[in-house]
């Protein structure tokens, strides 16, 4: 059974190592999720600590996906601190462990997210997704737009660069 749950910056710093086992593993499956060494765990260990610092100060949420307590799946809400951005947030890291893909999970967070953000005020929501990535399809049929392409944005595990696909989505309620 999966459960779904927002997480505090304390749950989160008390399951660090399991997020870095998802995001290491995401990688290493090919990702482009900003890191382009799977092995160098320290940088991932650093990526979730400043998450847990971000958590803290309320500048993010954090909501997971945990299989047998074991958490196998992540996606963020990074808010915008400007004052004409209040009413924005980016969706980042989306990321679900390899062995736990095709289930669905990712739809549900993705959806889970998209609601928190409702519920909290936000109107509008962003992301970014390497281009032609099954991602994209997930994106699309939830109801994203496509903002536009930026060719050789980021670069692969493999040191190639690949386009970014930038979406978004608006709260018509």
């Amino acid at each position: 059974m999966i459960d779904y749950k927002q997480l505090s910056a304390v749950q989160a710093q008390q399951v660090s190592a399991e997020l870095g086992d998802v995001l290491q593993a995401c990688v290493a499956d090919g990702a482009s999720v900003g890191f382009t060494d799977p092995a160098d765990r320290a940088a991932i260990d650093r990526f979730w600590q400043s998450q847990v610092d971000s958590l803290a100060s309320r500048e993010c949420d954090l909501l997971v996906a945990r299989e047998n307590g074991t958490v196998v799946a992540t996606v963020m809400l990074d808010y915008c601190g400007k004052p004409n951005g209040r009413h924005r947030a980016e969706i980042c890291k989306l990321l679900v462990h390899p062995a736990a893909r095709q289930r669905g999970i990712a739809r549900q967070l993705m959806t889970l997210a998209e609601q928190h953000a409702w519920d909290k005020g936000i109107t509008l929501l962003v992301l970014d997704t390497r281009s032609g990535d099954v991602a994209s399809q997930l994106y699309l049929s939830l109801g994203w737009q496509v903002a536009g392409e930026i060719p050789a944005y980021a670069e692969s595990i493999e040191g190639r660069l690949d386009a970014t696909t930038y979406m978004y989505k608006l709260n018509r309620r």
